[in-house]
């Protein structure tokens, strides 16, 4: 993690390693304080992790992600409320890391800015660990390589051209069967270039996707003549954050990576890894990512920014140990696979850890033999040609089937590109004719056959904001904006460029500037009051009053969300002792008791009385 905080662990299992299991969101909550790491259900030789799962969340983090359009300004304000601080901002998706304060209820932070308009998401930061025709000598070892026809596919291409990014523990770039294949990567844990595998587990996962081939070395990867390109996520017991994921993406997106793979578990339950993948895809790239371990069915939502991917044997048989769903996308060899390690040797482990290089390796053959090809281009060719099996299409074991390299390559070569069609957007809020005031939201739709890449918000022929993950959600700020006639417009682009813009939408700005009126009804100005005091009063506006605030000293004591409020008072007394026993004596102080009215256009008046207390 990139500063020193304390973890809340899971009751179920450890937080964030590289993920070989992928555990439902639900099911970890709640989660308690629990000493220890625990350790994984059992590791392939070398040190290789082939099982893992959810350790917990960061205390006092949240991750955040506004709605597009939302000032600095007014997100402080929002977080302000719960007693949160921005410390860091993933720029290209626009999360904020907010820390709270050392007694809150992350939990219930989290709920209550999920449900607040204003944001598109907020989640917890949740700790995971991982889930697990050459001349090489050992190439008969890797059954994988034959069950999805890679050899045959590498008659056509071998996957040079495309950088592969492990997000992951670090790769040993020393070893004899990586190393040709490594280019320069980043460490987001410790924020240098030190990529080297500091668990064991990137290094396996490196290996599977673009091990190097005929080198006279160990086996091959599925794309064997890809580049790697190492980033570790991982503290040094193997654990990873979301926020170090979302991190690690965003950056191989910027650095060129084609495809992206990220072993480990829960990830396609987080909106902030969601979020980074969207942008990967944004710019051309995919993110492939493991099922999990956990041998359950996990309740998350199909997504097409990602493709998850579920483990099987050598027998194309399910494997038991892995999660499934209806987020499972493809399935993959992940039983009994040959791996590199980072001792710089070999081993073979199981888990969905390695059923997912094989797939991203799958890509970056396709990418390969098709350059011109978008991501839901290759997802086209690899689902469409996948094996079917289990029961007859999709199905949440197998996804769309076991990927076949061969028939996949074969596809991606012969699709022919022609997007002409730009994508279909409209604004579904605020209508046409609606006045509006504050912090306006605008909902917009767009759908494309191909994807859509961007969707951008103008205000009177002006961009104010863009988003590149569904729900596209903005806030308007119109305070910033004169009153009158205002002209909404979105527009919508695809991976091919296409840019489709909805009907205008005619609204009116008329912000309300009159503050409203606080009035304490009781007690009474320069009253004298003792034991429990009644303290009550009303607000009034223009409009609607919508929040009460009641301070004593300046020392805010009740809420109330409507025109009135009433609280009950004590003051409390003060005891002296004397010589011949105790006594209890009364002495008169000054209170300053204010009441504050907001409204809905955050416009605040208050009033204030002072009172002697004894």
């Amino acid at each position: 993690m990139s500063r020193s905080s304390s973890l809340v662990r899971s009751s179920r299992r450890a937080a964030a390693r590289p993920p070989f299991n992928v555990a439902a969101i639900a099911a970890l909550i709640p989660l308690l304080f629990v000493a220890g790491i625990p350790s994984p259900a059992h590791a392939a030789p070398d040190g290789v992790v082939v099982d893992d799962g959810v350790v917990g969340y960061v205390k006092g983090r949240v991750l955040v992600k506004p709605r597009p359009g939302l000032s600095p300004a007014a997100l402080d304000k929002e977080l302000k409320v719960h007693g949160g601080a921005r410390i860091e901002h993933i720029k290209a998706i626009d999360v904020h890391i907010v820390e709270l304060p050392g007694n809150a209820n992350e939990q219930a932070i989290a709920k209550l800015l999920a449900k607040n308009p204003k944001f598109k998401f907020a989640e917890l930061d949740l700790v995971i660990r991982p889930s697990v025709s050459t001349n090489d000598p050992y190439l008969a070892n890797a059954w994988h390589l034959a069950k999805v026809a890679a050899p045959s596919a590498w008659d056509t291409t071998n996957g040079a051209g495309v950088t592969i990014a492990i997000l992951d523990t670090g790769v040993n770039g020393a070893h004899p069967d990586l190393a040709p294949n490594m280019v320069a990567g980043w460490n987001i844990h410790d924020n240098n270039n030190n990529t080297a595998d500091v668990y064991g587990h990137g290094t396996a996962v490196a290996g599977v996707a673009a091990a190097a081939g005929n080198n006279m070395a160990g086996a091959a990867g599925l794309a064997w003549g890809a580049k790697i390109m190492p980033i570790r996520i991982s503290q040094p017991d193997g654990l990873a954050t979301y926020s170090a994921m979302a991190k690690g993406i965003t950056w191989a997106a910027d650095q060129g990576a084609k495809v992206a793979n990220l072993s480990y578990q829960t990830v396609a339950g987080s909106s902030t890894v969601i979020n980074a993948a969207a942008y990967l895809r944004s710019k051309g790239g995919v993110l492939v990512v493991c099922a999990g371990n956990s041998g359950i069915q996990e309740a998350y939502a199909a997504n097409s920014n990602l493709t998850a991917v579920t483990a099987t044997t050598s027998t194309d048989a399910f494997a038991t140990f892995s999660s499934h769903g209806a987020f499972v996308d493809v399935a993959a060899p992940g039983a009994g696979v040959y791996l590199t390690t980072s001792s710089g040797g070999y081993s073979t482990g199981n888990g969905t850890s390695f059923a997912s290089p094989v797939v991203a390796g799958v890509y970056a053959l396709m990418a390969a033999a098709n350059p011109r090809l978008t991501p839901a281009n290759l997802d086209q060719a690899l689902f469409s040609t996948a094996l079917d099996l289990g029961a007859a299409g999709p199905d949440i074991y197998y996804g769309a089937g076991r990927v076949d390299a061969a028939r996949a390559v074969a596809a991606a070569q012969n699709m022919v590109v022609t997007d002409t069609t730009a994508p279909a957007v409209a604004i579904g809020t605020p209508s046409s004719g609606m006045s509006v005031s504050g912090v306006v939201g605008v909902d917009v739709t767009a759908t494309d056959a191909g994807g859509v890449t961007q969707v951008e918000l103008y205000a009177n022929n002006k961009l104010v904001a863009n988003d590149v993950a569904a729900p596209y959600q903005f806030s308007l700020d119109t305070t910033t904006l004169a009153d009158g006639p205002l002209t909404l417009v979105a527009k919508a682009r695809d991976a091919s460029g296409n840019t489709g813009t909805s009907a205008s939408v005619q609204v009116t700005v008329a912000n309300d500037t009159i503050a409203p009126k606080a009035t304490i009804t009781s007690p009474a100005s320069g009253a004298v009051v003792s034991g429990t005091v009644n303290v009550s009063g009303s607000g009034t506006d223009n409009k609607a009053v919508t929040k009460l605030s009641l301070l004593i000293n300046g020392k805010e004591v009740a809420v109330s969300y409507g025109s009135t409020l009433s609280y009950a008072w004590s003051p409390g007394s003060t005891t002296t002792t004397k010589k011949g026993g105790k006594r209890t004596t009364s002495t008169t102080t000054s209170a300053t008791i204010t009441l504050r009215a907001q409204d809905a256009a955050g416009n605040t008046g208050s009033s204030s009385v002072t009172v002697q207390t004894q």
